[in-house]
């Protein structure tokens, strides 16, 4: 399923049809005969990770030996079309589109901004070390310019500020009135909303980490016997 230009694949990639790249559930084969034409194409699209055509859904049919070898290709033409006015109601945030010679399922435009956002928490979730020093540093320095980073840090940020600039947990605040005019960088709102702050205020004191730093390594150090 597409979901504003991001793949998403739900199955585990050993029940992948390399051919067409569609994923087959487990004991999809088992009931698929008891379900009707649209319902069954309406399963495969879900999980296919990029358009499929009416013809390889056809050939699939046909492969997969489930009592379809009697499916014409018209058939699964006309199933397509029942699928495709099935999601124009309102009550569907998806619907179905014929692009790049194939048809796959997409996120209305009304709905895209709500999928854009789940999937930037998704990636979130996966920072590097070198992306959460770099947002520690610009949350407690902002607005903080690039050249301040890379002197705290002693690395070059360039990647890991473009990095969190690509998921929105920071942002241009402006120039600093120094020669060059560097930009200047803070957190945004999306950086309060996913760590749950209502303010820059309500970010861990200093003192508060160096405690919690001194606690952990106490439980990780043994007592030593006197």
């Amino acid at each position: 399923m597409q979901i504003w230009g991001f793949r998403a694949a739900f199955i585990p990639a050993r029940n992948r049809l390399p051919k067409i790249g569609v994923f087959i559930p487990w004991g999809f084969c088992i009931f698929a005969a008891q379900m009707n034409l649209p319902t069954i194409i309406e399963s495969i699209l879900f999980v296919s990770e990029s358009p499929v055509s009416s013809d390889e859904l056809w050939q699939l049919l046909q492969r997969m030996d489930i009592g379809m070898a009697a499916a014409e290709s018209p058939q699964v033409t006309d199933a397509l079309q029942v699928l495709a006015a099935r999601y124009e109601a309102d009550t569907y945030s998806f619907e179905l589109t014929e692009v790049g010679g194939g048809w796959q399922l997409r996120t209305k435009s009304a709905y895209g901004k709500y999928a854009h956002h789940a999937i930037v928490m998704q990636e979130n979730k996966r920072l590097s070390r070198a992306a959460l020093e770099t947002l520690s540093i610009i949350a407690y320095r902002q607005p903080v310019a690039r050249s301040e980073v890379e002197h705290i840090r002693g690395v070059n940020c360039d990647y890991a500020i473009n990095k969190l600039l690509e998921k929105q947990l920071i942002e241009i605040a402006g120039r600093a009135d120094t020669p060059g005019k560097p930009l200047l960088y803070k957190t945004s709102p999306f950086f309060m909303e996913y760590f749950g702050l209502k303010s820059v205020e309500d970010l861990p004191k200093p003192k508060e980490l160096a405690a919690d730093e001194e606690s952990v390594e106490a439980f990780r150090t043994p007592a030593v016997e006197q």
